[in-house]
């Protein structure tokens, strides 16, 4: 489904989050291949850049953000959430990137105060 374009103040926007994940994957990961010695920096940046940036809005929540990264090596990754919230007004995203080496999972979680 598309997100719904109109932008209310206290409404958590899929698209404003989305958008600025994947801006802080493409910044901190790039192209590069997946190296474990850099995926602690990697998942730090990738975290600290999405939550400045939805900060930067300048909207009436709180945020929480996690991020998982993992090489593609056949491997299989079950993950699962659950939220007790008022659905008018929090929201939770999830943006998945790839490249030929690794996964990147970032899950974004806004709840109003």
């Amino acid at each position: 489904a598309v997100p719904n374009m109109y932008v209310c103040e206290y409404l958590f926007v899929n698209q404003n989050v989305s958008s600025h994940s994947n801006s802080a994957i493409e910044s901190a990961i790039g192209g590069n291949a997946y190296q474990h010695s850099k995926v602690n920096q990697w998942t730090t940046s990738v975290v600290e850049q999405t939550l400045s940036q939805l900060t930067k809005l300048g909207k009436p929540f709180k945020y929480i953000v996690t991020c998982v990264i993992m090489q593609k090596n056949g491997a299989g990754l079950h993950t699962a959430s659950s939220c007790f919230w008022d659905n008018t007004s929090d929201g939770n995203c999830t943006v998945r990137w790839e490249n030929k080496t690794m996964y990147c999972i970032v899950s974004a979680f806004g709840l109003a105060i």
